[in-house]
């Protein structure tokens, strides 16, 4: 497993949201590249880069700061956020994204995800946030009723083969991760996920790596290391060589 810093993007300054509430958010750095080189410089492999304010409107609004972070660092970087059109997604491209992480429109639009699965195969990650086992959508402004499992089931069945799964009861709030789902996505999905919300320690990252789930690639983590937790090393070191 790997670890993957979020830089969340709003206003175009890094923040961190408390539970997916754009009210409570926490700015770390005026210039998400500065995060982005902080990170890196500590070890990290690949980066987890959110455009919150292209999630709550719709539109990317921040792929400028994408491409300095790509242009300055040598980094796998991820994107999503307001990836609803094809357009979108080939912008994100464009920016220098490695994968496009598509949210809500992977579940709304099938015509959209089958596109961006036929022209980006692998390279398309689908991000299933989550309230109490239920999809959260629209850059989490919206709670359905769906099941996740449903959605994960819906979706790999289109061909999709890499996920991000988010507790979003947890995320930002420092509380542990939410092992029981992790196990029940791991038990669900065709293919490998990401896992993000909660994580305070070390000692959370040693509990992730003790489930031993194989399709469970790596842990996307924003909070804990801005506010000095730990470091990139010794979470990577938590997490396996």
């Amino acid at each position: 497993m790997i670890l993957v810093p979020a830089i969340d993007i709003l206003g175009g300054k890094a923040v961190r949201l408390a539970q997916g509430d754009f009210d409570s958010q926490t700015v770390y750095d005026a210039d998400p590249l500065e995060a982005a080189r902080r990170w890196v410089q500590g070890g990290a492999r690949a980066l987890h880069v959110v455009d919150l304010d292209g999630a709550r409107t719709g539109t990317p609004a921040n792929l400028d700061h994408v491409a300095r972070i790509v242009g300055d660092l040598d980094v796998a970087v991820q994107v999503g956020g307001g990836l609803r059109t094809m357009a979108a997604v080939r912008g994100a491209v464009d920016a220098g994204a490695v994968r496009v992480v598509l949210g809500t429109a992977a579940f709304r639009d099938v015509d959209f995800l089958d596109e961006a699965v036929a022209e980006l195969g692998d390279r398309v990650v689908v991000s299933v946030d989550a309230r109490d086992g239920l999809l959260a959508a629209s850059g989490w402004t919206e709670q359905t009723d769906i099941p996740i499992e449903s959605v994960f089931e819906r979706v790999g069945g289109r061909g999709v083969r890499r996920f991000v799964y988010s507790s979003i009861d947890r995320d930002g709030m420092l509380e542990g991760p939410d092992l029981d789902g992790v196990r029940r996505v791991a038990e669900t999905v065709r293919g490998s996920f990401l896992y993000s919300g909660g994580v305070s320690s070390v000692d959370d990252l040693r509990a992730l790596a003790d489930l031993r789930q194989v399709n469970l690639a790596g842990v996307i983590v924003g909070k804990a290391l801005y506010e000095g937790r730990f470091t990139v090393a010794a979470a990577q070191h938590a997490l396996g060589p």
